[in-house]
């Protein structure tokens, strides 16, 4: 287990890391890449009464059973966020939804609703190797790209709008809202974020910087110190600290 207090910060829906400033107008730029989490299911017991296999029956026929056991995740880079309300972002979903898992690529601007990427003309699955940029334009509006290299295919959105005061930058494993209300955590395993890069620099992360998630007094989501070079870090499902990684 890891010492939550070696850590920056803590949060109930985020962990990984984050840098930030006290000036407005600092990050205009972030990119990373990481291998998308692969989610599994949680095999559930089933009823031993012909009554209580009745009311299984007819919660999942209604939809009442899915929403206890649906787990979600999102792996995401960003800027903003860490002290407001304001956040542009983009990244991958690894959720669990009626026992299967699910995968899509997104990207959001706070407080609007976050925009799925077509998953059929993009596709995503656990194990992709993808990488992500977001960049101010010379407009003052901004760019969102992403792209997975296992599939070979891009994708990007330009003239974006965006007004927030740029003063942190993100390399994210979140719990997203569902409803409203932050979701169960999905088992991701463990994924490694690389090559992180703010401003077109080296962001060299300190572990003051990293952030674990802690959700009723228990760590569910642990990264790593940084590597070697201060642009990588390695996270896991769970309290236990992976180790980080070699470059």
């Amino acid at each position: 287990m890891t010492n939550q207090s070696a850590f920056g910060w803590s949060s109930s829906n985020w962990s990984g890391y984050g840098i930030e400033s006290n000036t407005a107008g600092t990050y205009d730029a972030i990119s990373a890449q990481w291998t998308v989490p692969t989610v599994q299911a949680t095999a559930q017991s089933q009823p031993s009464s012909w009554w209580g296999r009745l009311l299984h029956w007819l919660r999942s026929l209604f939809g009442g059973s899915s929403a206890s056991t649906d787990t979600y995740s999102a792996a995401w880079i960003g800027i903003d966020g860490f002290n407001e309300n304001g956040l542009i972002q983009t990244g991958t979903a690894q959720n669990v939804v009626n026992g299967k898992p699910q995968y899509y690529a997104w990207w959001e601007i706070l407080p609007n609703p976050e925009t799925a990427i077509d998953a059929h003309q993009y596709p995503v699955s656990g194990g992709d190797q993808v990488v992500a940029s977001i960049t101010r334009q010379a407009n003052g509006n901004w760019s969102i790209s992403m792209g997975n290299r296992t599939r070979g295919w891009v994708f990007q959105q330009t003239d974006v709008k965006y007004g927030g005061p740029q003063t942190s930058a993100e390399w994210i494993i979140e719990a997203p809202l569902v409803n409203g209300q932050v979701g169960t955590l999905a088992n991701y395993g463990q994924t490694t974020f690389q090559n992180c890069v703010a401003n077109g620099t080296d962001p060299y992360l300190q572990a003051s910087q990293g952030g674990a998630m802690v959700q009723n007094g228990v760590q569910v989501s642990t990264p790593s110190l940084p590597g070697p070079n201060g642009d990588s870090f390695t996270i896991q499902y769970g309290s236990n600290q992976p180790h980080h990684p070699s470059s």
